[in-house]
């Protein structure tokens, strides 16, 4: 073997696993940990994850002060054992009002008996028929992607912080007429 073959061989055993790393298109590269813009908040406090938690779309564009607004969301429950959603406080609106899917579990938010129960292992989808929970009396007028903190206490996990923000509408809306830049001045 000559010699410039050999150092071209030696030359690319060197180099090639430097060439290989660099190109990292796997779990570690960058637009793996992204999340995408239309998730909606997320929390986490013990056993309990938070998902997609919005404030709904309100009928009227946007929420006045002093109306109510309903709160969506999934509360997974990874543990063993059924915890309670038994409050929800924050700034912003007056009180909050947690539904049970059932007729029996009614409670508002500052009470400590009732609430909203999550069972082991399972869902709660907040804003369906499993629950609601509504936020009386806003301070401010709200649009969309404004937000409200929610301070949310389960019985066994404790509480966790998260802003709702209020959600896009789910389809189309129907735009006003738009302004004629390009009209004469009389």
């Amino acid at each position: 073997m000559n010699r410039a073959l050999r150092a071209a061989i030696v030359g690319v055993a060197l180099f090639s696993p430097i060439a290989l790393s660099a190109c990292s298109a796997g779990q570690v590269a960058q637009t793996a940990t992204q999340e995408r813009d239309k998730v909606g908040a997320m929390g986490e406090v013990g056993d309990i994850l938070l998902r997609q938690v919005h404030l709904a779309f309100p009928r009227s564009g946007s929420y006045d002060a002093g109306d109510d607004a309903e709160v969506t969301m999934a509360i997974v429950n990874t543990g063993g054992e059924a915890d309670t959603l038994v409050s929800v406080e924050g700034e912003g609106f007056g009180d909050a009002e947690i539904q049970d899917g059932s007729a029996t579990g009614a409670s508002t938010g500052s009470a400590r008996s009732g609430g909203l129960e999550v069972p082991a292992g399972g869902t709660v989808f907040v804003g369906s028929d499993d629950a609601t929970i509504t936020l009386s009396d806003l301070d401010e007028d709200l649009t969309v992607g404004q937000a409200v903190s929610l301070v949310l206490t389960f019985e066994n996990a404790g509480e966790v912080t998260v802003r709702a923000t209020v959600a896009t509408p789910s389809s189309e809306l129907e735009r006003e007429e738009g302004f004629d830049f390009h009209h004469s001045e009389e």
